[in-house]
């Protein structure tokens, strides 16, 4: 089979690779479509071991690696099943079932895995397409307990998206318990934002999308969002009170991890309003006492979804009829996976996948 290996400095390479093997407990996933995700660019961007001390992992040694090896991109699988390995229970998953991979897999053990949030693991979590082989190849090997089935009315694409950045966006608005009473801005809008925009839209929300990008704020309105703002060009803070008539957002959503961003965020909630901060990296400085105490402002962390939130997203979008695919603008094949990763680390499209 073929893959895809990042080698760091934006260069990476098409290998070939042995057909995988299920082993025990395991199955053998074959790709129909694998997501490109604004974190996978770390790895594109970065040497491997770099881009993995930013993950925790900074004894190589002691983990039996006397190099980083070559491992296969790609942290948004989906495809159909294709081999079970011994002791997988064909009840639960059988060859040519259409799936999902929930790409973190920790100790199996511990509260946190038992109740689907392995990758908060305190034994560390293996992350499929960083620190095991992932989704950007024609095969994937994967524990069955990875596997969340894809319903029928989804795209393998859509598939794919919600696998990581659009179930991202779901997981942070059920975070912050968003309902049809909300108004939701929703600050930086690449792929997980615009999803934030679909969801909640969909949740009956009034939403008001900002960015610096005008083709992006052009997308937003097709997506469902009720009000855009320039923020390079006005104050968002001050023009979302004014379009909320001075009371503030109830809601924000914070997708860029711009240190600007959060902070107009936070301070365009009004009282007892609630911030999910979603994008990774960067800071914060805020006035605790007139932007967060007297307000009595929830500031929520919201890191990926767990593997049952995965299958909840995925059954929301069905039932909602959410049109996922519209936020694809690339659709690239694995052997012009240097051509999709030049053009998608520009970030300025929407969200782009590799189909097989």
């Amino acid at each position: 089979m073929r893959g895809v290996v990042f080698k760091g400095n934006r260069e990476l390479e098409v290998r070939d690779f042995p057909d995988p093997t299920p082993g025990p407990g395991e199955v053998v996933v074959e790709i129909k479509a694998s997501g490109l995700c604004g974190s996978d660019l770390k790895f594109y961007r970065d040497p491997p071991e770099a881009a993995l001390k930013a993950l925790g992992f900074k004894d190589f040694a002691s983990r039996g690696m006397a190099e980083v090896p070559a491992i296969i991109a790609g942290h948004e699988p989906c495809g159909v099943v294709a081999e079970l390995g011994p002791g997988v229970d064909p009840r639960s998953f059988k060859v040519g079932d259409r799936v999902m991979v929930f790409h973190y897999k920790g100790c199996g053990h511990c509260d946190l895995c038992r109740t689907g949030w392995s990758q908060m693991c305190p034994q560390g979590a293996t992350i499929y397409g960083a620190t095991a082989h992932g989704g950007h190849a024609n095969f994937m090997v994967t524990p069955a307990e990875t596997l969340v089935r894809l319903p029928e009315e989804i795209s393998f694409s859509a598939g794919a998206a919600i696998a990581c950045g659009t179930g991202t966006a779901f997981g942070a608005l059920r975070r912050a318990d968003v309902t049809a009473r909300d108004t939701v801005s929703v600050f930086g809008l690449g792929p997980i934002g615009q999803s934030a925009i679909q969801f909640a839209s969909a949740m009956g929300a009034e939403v008001i999308a900002v960015d610096i990008a005008a083709d992006r704020l052009a997308r937003a309105g097709e997506l469902g969002a009720h009000h855009v703002i320039d923020s390079g060009e006005t104050d968002a803070v001050a023009a979302i009170r004014e379009i909320t008539g001075g009371r503030g957002a109830t809601v924000s959503v914070e997708c860029s991890g711009a240190p600007t961003a959060r902070v107009a965020a936070t301070r365009s909630l009004g009282p007892w309003g609630r911030v999910a901060l979603v994008g990774l990296g960067g800071d914060i400085t805020l006035d605790v006492s007139p932007d967060i105490i007297i307000k009595q402002i929830s500031l929520i962390g919201s890191y990926t979804f767990s593997n049952v939130g995965l299958g909840e997203c995925a059954r929301f979008v069905a039932k909602h009829g959410i049109d996922v695919d519209q936020l694809f603008s690339d659709r690239w094949n694995i052997e012009d996976a240097d051509a999709a990763y030049k053009e998608f680390d520009k970030q300025v499209r929407g969200k782009a996948v590799i189909e097989f």
